[in-house]
């Protein structure tokens, strides 16, 4: 039997991609005004950063259904095949009960929720499919991914609190009084869900603060995929998080993934924003 591993979008991964790593992505459906796109599929990254900051209102997404999650496992099931389907968290979407609703009628068909979403299910979609590279058995595989995913920290930097209010996360006085004073909050997901761990004043501080977190963590394991990712149409600020964070990146300076974030969580961050994912030591 071979290993199919399928995601949703949430992971950022884009088809060439997937293309490259030999697995399928469900894009996530994103809609501006009525009208309805594919996630990095029919509307790249930059398209949708596009779109986002000439909308006046935020856009509306949608999860993966599952007559398209059944649509892949039965044409995997009879290739005689084990599929290994990763989602993103369960408490930010509804893909991993469309793919339980479908998975129900197959029995080679395995679900992880990858509690995490954005960089943080991309490096676990990215661990698995290195350990199916690996040779890996499929029961294995979902075993490491079960323990291993516990161990993923992503943390986020905002650089606006606009589109939380938009999305009427915070009100209009917090989010004109966090602009006021400059105020970067920083966030993580915690058991699938996303909380503020952290406010600092301006980017740097916000970069050291990355970098605390991190050294809390005890490092990071780069044995193990990671990377750095950003919303928007500029890297610079993901640029200048790396410049300021040498001491931790110094070994890897020439090889750090930067990738970039698509609707499921740039929706609700808006442009400027960077996110760090790694599997902690």
């Amino acid at each position: 039997m071979s290993i199919r591993i399928i995601a949703d979008s949430g992971c950022d991964i884009l088809p060439a991609e997937a293309e490259k790593m030999g697995i399928t992505i469900l894009p996530l459906k994103v809609s501006f005004e009525g009208e309805e796109y594919l996630d990095g599929a029919t509307l790249s990254h930059e398209d949708f950063y596009l779109k986002l900051i000439e909308s006046d209102t935020l856009p509306k997404t949608s999860q993966a259904s599952p007559y398209e999650y059944e649509e892949f496992f039965e044409e995997s099931v009879k290739a005689n095949d084990e599929v290994i389907c990763i989602t993103i968290s369960s408490k930010l979407s509804g893909c991993y009960q469309s793919a339980n609703i479908s998975a129900s009628d197959y029995e080679h068909v395995y679900l992880v929720d990858s509690e995490n979403a954005c960089a943080g299910e991309r490096i676990l979609v990215e661990y698995a499919v290195r350990l199916r590279d690996q040779g890996v058995s499929c029961r294995e595989i979902i075993a490491l991914l079960e323990e291993k995913k516990k161990h993923i920290r992503i943390l986020g930097l905002l650089d606006t609190l606009e589109y939380l209010k938009k999305g009427g996360r915070i009100s209009s006085v917090a989010a004109a009084a966090g602009e006021l004073l400059s105020i970067k909050p920083v966030v993580t997901i915690e058991e699938g869900i996303i909380s503020v761990v952290g406010k600092a004043r301006g980017s740097k501080n916000g970069n050291n603060l990355l970098n605390k977190i991190v050294e809390k963590d005890g490092g990071i394991d780069f044995t193990m995929p990671y990377c750095v990712s950003y919303t928007g149409l500029s890297d610079a600020l993901i640029q200048k998080y790396l410049s300021d964070s040498s001491s931790i990146y110094e070994s890897m300076a020439n090889s750090i993934p930067i990738h970039t974030v698509g609707c499921a969580i740039g929706t609700h961050i808006g442009p400027g924003g960077i996110a760090v994912a790694y599997f902690k030591k």
